[in-house]
Order: C-alpha cells, then sequence, then structure tokens
C-alpha cells in the first residue's frame, strides 16, 4: 500500500499542531485534551473529509475550558487506513476520544478499535452504535433519514420503487432500512442494484431499473459518486423523481448533478437551510454563526454539511468536557469514561444540524426533529 495517505496525514497533523500553537512538549501536558480525528480527506468521499478537516482548522485552542491538542489523520476512504489510524491514535498519541471517519464503512473501522480500547468515538457518518458502547454517530441515522423520504413519497402517491446504492456498508444499510420501509409504508421494490464507489459506469444497472419503471429511485450512496447513477437514468429517458439520503445535502453536488438533479430530494439537518428557518429555532443561531466562520476562511457559499458535522462534534465534546474535567484529568481511563457517560446525557443540546439528545440506549445524537427536506430548484437547494 503507498504511504502517501500518511505522509499527507502528518502534513496535516504538523499544521493543526502549529495552528494551534502546542509544541510537543505541551501536548504530553497532564490538563492538555488529545483528540484524534480520522477522516477522509482524499479518495473517493474527499468531498466529505475537506469540508471536515477545514473545519477542524477553524476550532479554537481549548475545548471544555481546557487546552486542546488535535491530530488529524487522512484514512483516503480506506476502511483498513482507517483501522491504523485509530490504533495510532490511541497506542501512540494517547487520545482522549477520536472523532471520524467521514464514512460509513471507515467509521465502522474506527468503531472496532474504539470498543476494543475502551476509547470515546463520535463517528461523522451514520452507523449503527447499539451493540458498542463506546461509539456515537453525529448524524441522523439512515432510518431517520429514509423515514422522512418514505413519508413524502407516500404524500406523493408513489407506490414502486427501485433501490441503487454502493456495494459496501453504507449500501447494505441503506438497502436494509428501505426494504423494512417498503413494507411498513406498502410500496413495492421492484429493482435493487449496487455499484462501487469508484465505478465509472453503472449502464446495465440503470438499465435493469429503467426496465422495471419504478415511480421513483431511492439511492443508497453519497458523495460525488452518489450522482453516477442519476446521469445514467436520464440518459436513458428516465422521468421518474429521485430520492437520495443526506449523503449528497451539500453544494458541490449540486456542481456534479447538474440537471440530471433537478427535482430530486433529499433529507438534511438545519445548516443548509438555516437562513430559511424561524426565528424561534434554537439551532438556528448555532448554525448562522457556523456559516460565518466557515465561509469568513473558505469564501462565499463554501458551506458544506459534512463539515458542520464536524463542528457539531465539536460542540458535543465541548459540552462534555467541561464536565468530564471536574472529574478526572485527561490522558486517564477516568477522563475517557467521564467523556461517555456525559454523552450519554446530553439532552437538548442545539447543534448546527437540529439539538441533540443522546441516553445510554441511544447513541445517536439527531432524530426525526433535526430533520428537513429540501429539493433542488432551478439548480439550488430549496427547503420543501
Amino acid at each position: 500500500m503507498s504511504n502517501r495517505p500518511h505522509l499527507r496525514a502528518l502534513t496535516v497533523k504538523f499544521a493543526i499542531l502549529l495552528s494551534v500553537g502546542f509544541a510537543s512538549s505541551v501536548a504530553l501536558a497532564q490538563d492538555t485534551v488529545n483528540i484524534g480525528i480520522s477522516i477522509s480527506a482524499t479518495g473517493p468521499a474527499a468531498s466529505l473529509g475537506v469540508p471536515e478537516r477545514n473545519t477542524f482548522e477553524l476550532l479554537p485552542n481549548t475545548l471544555g475550558g481546557l487546552p486542546v491538542n488535535y491530530i488529524i489523520l487522512d484514512d483516503a476512504t480506506d476502511p483498513s487506513v482507517a483501522t491504523k489510524n485509530a490504533r495510532k491514535l490511541i497506542s501512540s498519541d494517547h487520545v482522549d476520544a477520536i472523532i471520524g471517519s467521514s464514512t460509513t464503512p471507515t467509521s465502522l473501522a474506527v468503531a472496532q478499535v474504539a470498543k476494543e480500547e475502551n476509547v470515546v468515538q463520535l463517528g461523522l457518518a451514520p452507523f449503527d452504535t447499539a451493540a458498542n458502547k463506546w461509539v456515537f454517530s453525529v448524524p441522523q441515522s439512515y432510518g431517520v433519514m429514509y423515514r422522512a423520504l418514505f413519508e413524502e413519497m407516500k404524500k406523493r402517491r408513489v407506490e414502486t420503487i427501485a433501490y441503487i446504492g454502493f456495494s459496501d456498508a453504507q449500501g447494505e444499510a441503506g438497502h436494509r432500512e428501505v426494504s423494512a420501509l417498503t413494507k411498513e409504508f406498502n410500496i413495492s421494490l421492484v429493482a435493487k442494484e449496487r455499484y462501487g464507489r469508484q465505478d465509472q459506469s453503472v449502464t446495465a444497472q440503470a438499465v435493469r431499473i429503467s426496465q422495471a419503471k419504478p415511480d421513483a429511485v431511492v439511492f443508497g450512496a453519497s458523495g460525488t459518486g452518489a450522482a453516477l447513477p442519476m446521469h445514467a437514468l436520464r440518459k436513458l429517458g428516465y422521468k421518474g423523481v429521485f430520492y437520495q439520503n443526506h449523503g449528497v445535502a451539500n453544494n458541490d453536488f449540486l456542481r456534479v448533478a447538474g440537471p440530471s438533479g433537478e427535482g430530486m430530494i433529499c433529507p438534511t439537518g438545519f445548516v443548509l437551510v438555516a437562513d430559511q428557518l424561524d426565528d424561534d429555532n434554537p439551532s438556528k443561531k448555532v448554525a448562522l454563526g457556523y456559516i460565518k466562520l466557515y465561509e469568513s476562511r473558505y469564501g462565499a457559499e463554501t458551506l458544506n454539511p459534512f463539515g458542520a458535522y464536524a463542528y457539531d462534534a465539536y460542540l458535543l465534546l465541548d459540552h462534555v468536557i467541561s464536565k468530564a474535567r471536574e472529574q478526572a484529568k485527561p490522558g486517564t481511563q477516568d477522563f475517557r469514561n467521564s467523556i461517555r457517560d456525559h454523552l450519554e446525557q446530553v439532552k437538548d443540546l442545539p447543534l448546527t444540524h437540529g439539538s441533540s439528545t443522546m441516553t445510554s440506549a441511544n447513541h445517536a445524537s439527531l432524530g426525526r426533529d433535526a430533520v428537513v427536506l429540501i429539493e433542488i430548484n432551478q439548480g439550488k437547494w430549496k427547503l420543501l
């Protein structure tokens, strides 16, 4: 395997260390919190990982009132690299918690290590946290998001759908949720297809879907690669509505989807439509503050919801570490335990995507009340 991802990771790591002003000796100080981050800054999920990395570069040099050292590694959208990153962050960098990764497969890879080593993980992609008391998912779950889509399809009297998703853990998770919801909503699944994240053509899959003549097509993909089947289906003359998940809710996807995306519907959190929210929505101020912070550095209209998930992870840790520091010192297992325990006690904490509530039985940060539906209307996102 190439060492380039690791070289890139080290470059980012040193840049972050310089940006927050900590020398290596300070990083080892007992009152400094060490947070490990593994994201997909390169590879097929770079459109998710880059804005996440950009967000971490904007964060203050304290967390929960303590000095903080962020160690950022690039997993290149490769689960095996994500596993190595997680092990390094824990064994060599002695982190108090891990944030990442950017996709479901890479997040699951980190989760296995977090479980083995008793270290809190805040995943930036949806994945099943039920069997792992150390992992928490920042985004809305697939179940929550697909349910919102099915509610909309029922309103539109959709009777038949096709499903197409990645041939990995994300595609499987999407298919599992869609299959269950078709039965609940009495909608027929007439075709199901898969494709690889790095595939350049899905013509064969698109032909089979087109021949099945579904009323709508539901997707289990993310990033720019989710647009590939849309182009193929439109080229074949398919006229039905596309229903994507929240893995495409960003401005870069508008560019990649082009005319093929017109009328597409997807669920998202609040940040992408923050200026359209009611003033009494507790997330509006938080979301607008993040947007101002991000776009003041990276330019107007550079907002990306995946960067906002990274900011939400920061907000969660900032909140719980302010409490955990009263019970234990950073660098100890007691501190890790306290972070986990306080995450399970988060209630109605305003984040950019919605308000977070978690318990010992629910490690998914955001629920149905943190979901809105948006559509592509004349090349822009519009709140439904």
